[in-house]
């Protein structure tokens, strides 16, 4: 039997529409002109793909809310979490770009701020950038997850709200064409990666709670 494709809901317009086009011109014999939609649509398709996980039922474990190499390991201070080890994780455009919750919790604040469009990879990003706060209250543990746009991601799609409960592993929102997303954990989490790692959304375990 086929696994089945998922796709994140939008981008079907990335998908569809060059694949309409693509198959008009084709139809009207202007196979040349019909090439690049049919290669537009079918890399859309790749960069919205949205696999199915199995998320590790580990108690007290915060995943990575994103796919993607670890930029760097801090430890800074957040508003919400307080004194914190930061994970920072760039997410090429090859890399799945669905965010998943890091922990089971509550959504206790969605804070978007507009901003520039510098390279994700920039130490600068996380707080120049366009970028979108969650703030998430587990039950032993606080953790904040920031969707930070890229030099190409131009659109950042956050799903929930404050009130949402999310699962650990939880599909919550994605940043299209390359970004970079930050976990903010308490400072004394126990780190189980360091920059340079490959990580996986919802699967790979950044940290263990203290």
């Amino acid at each position: 039997m086929m696994a089945k494709l998922l796709v994140a809901r939008e981008g079907w317009p990335f998908i569809a529409i060059p694949a309409a086009i693509a198959a008009g011109l084709a139809l009207t014999g202007r196979r040349a002109l019909a090439v690049p939609f049919a290669a537009a649509s079918l890399a859309s398709l790749g960069f919205f793909r949205d696999p199915e996980r199995e998320t590790p039922a580990i108690p007290g474990a915060v995943l990575s809310p994103a796919d993607g190499r670890v930029m760097s390991v801090d430890e800074l201070d957040d508003q919400f979490v307080g004194p914190s080890v930061r994970v920072a994780t760039f997410l090429s455009p090859l890399d799945v770009h669905v965010n998943r919750a890091p922990i089971a919790g509550l959504v206790v604040g969605v804070t978007y701020s507009r901003g520039r469009f510098v390279a994700a990879y920039q130490a600068e990003a996380g707080q120049a950038n366009e970028r979108c706060v969650v703030n998430l209250q587990g039950d032993s543990i606080r953790v904040t997850v920031v969707q930070i746009a890229g030099a190409v991601a131009r659109r950042i799609v956050c799903r929930v709200g404050p009130g949402d409960k999310l699962s650990a592993g939880e599909r919550f929102g994605m940043i299209r064409f390359g970004s970079r997303t930050d976990c903010y954990m308490p400072r004394g989490t126990q780190v189980h990666v360091r920059a340079g790692d490959r990580v996986t959304g919802g699967v790979t375990v950044l940290g263990m709670a203290s």
